[in-house]
């Protein structure tokens, strides 16, 4: 266990270091007004906080920086939430009194915001499609031999599945094809039509549909192709001006790994309901290893739907950050519950 004396010494050195990106040595912190004791009782605490793994030097002074372990027991023991500013509050406020029609507009406008007000780098996850319940389907005629298949999910997004018409299908003959498919799936989880289509609607095929493997090889294309995640991310060169990434080949290698959208698709994956803070080797990517992510689930109708994240250097403003994502998921929840 810390001291009342040892954790005052190790918020200090943090919150300055968030703020500066400068190694505290034991003068500054003897300067705060909330230290009362002396130079030398300072060092002592620094010494054993260093001791401890919670901070460590630096090759170029003698003051002391945070360590990974440091920030952990920071977040984890000494961080307090703070209220945003009313000029946050409104330009959050503002930006959602906007009619959005679309779920991508409301992700987008999230993802420029977060990235305006903080300088990092925002990252959403939009809704996983096959994690949804189907609501409608349309098919839309496009030429004599293409279609599209619009699958309308319960949380509003829209998934378009193009694919060929077989020749002897008239459009009458899709039109009753999409019917059965409302009549029957409205309300399945989209992981199951797979299960559905080989039960209950090809047997339905089998009974109505005149040129059953033609009309079942078409609903293969519009239900089962599975459609690539929504990745959304804004802010991406705001990295380049964290003093902590002058370095181009780290620089590189991040935007590198921030490109290949699987890793970072599964990365969000693995974030919990809430806030869920991830320093330094805990993100388990090489170049990410001297950023933090802070995540926060948005959802519709009470049921996890996406999550929204910032990326920045370990140095990062952890209580403005965290305060940020509650409200701006919040909001965004609120939005889509509006749109939908």
């Amino acid at each position: 266990m810390l001291t009342q004396r040892q954790l005052q010494v190790l918020q200090v050195i943090i919150d300055e270091f968030i703020h500066t990106a400068q190694p505290i040595g034991s003068r500054a912190i003897a300067k705060k007004g909330e230290i009362s004791f002396s130079s030398a009782t300072i060092r002592n605490e620094m010494a054993d906080l260093e001791d401890m793994g919670l901070i460590e030097k630096t090759h170029t002074s003698s003051g002391r920086v945070p360590s990974e372990r440091g920030y952990r027991f920071y977040v984890d023991h000494l961080l307090s939430p703070i209220r945003l500013s009313q000029a946050e509050m409104q330009r959050i406020g503002l930006a959602f009194e906007k009619d959005y029609i679309h779920f991508e507009k409301v992700v987008q406008e999230s993802a420029r915001i977060l990235s305006e007000l903080t300088n990092y780098t925002s990252i959403i996850l939009g809704p996983e499609v096959f994690n949804s319940t189907l609501r409608q389907i349309q098919i839309i005629s496009l030429s004599e031999n293409t279609a599209v298949a619009i699958l309308v999910t319960n949380n509003g997004h829209m998934e378009h599945r193009y694919f060929n018409v077989p020749k002897m299908m008239k459009m009458s003959d899709l039109e009753r094809l999409v019917n059965i498919l409302n009549d029957r799936l409205a309300g399945v989880p989209l992981i199951q039509l797979k299960e559905k289509l080989y039960g209950e609607i090809t047997e339905l095929l089998m009974k109505y549909s005149e040129d059953f493997e033609s009309t079942y090889y078409l609903l293969q294309q519009a239900l089962l192709e599975e459609q690539p995640v929504k990745l959304y991310v804004d802010g991406i060169s705001n990295i380049m001006y964290q003093p902590e990434f002058k370095d181009i080949e780290k620089v590189q290698s991040l935007f590198t790994v921030m490109e290949q959208e699987d890793e970072m698709v599964n990365l969000l994956r693995k974030s919990d309901e809430g806030i869920r803070v991830s320093i330094g080797q805990e993100i388990e990517l090489d170049a990410m290893q001297d950023c933090s992510l802070i995540t926060a689930t948005y959802t519709l109708d009470n049921s996890h739907l996406g999550t929204i994240a910032l990326l920045g250097p370990t140095r990062m403003d952890y209580s403005r950050v965290i305060s940020l994502l509650n409200v701006l998921s919040k909001q965004m929840s609120k939005s889509l519950d509006g749109l939908y």
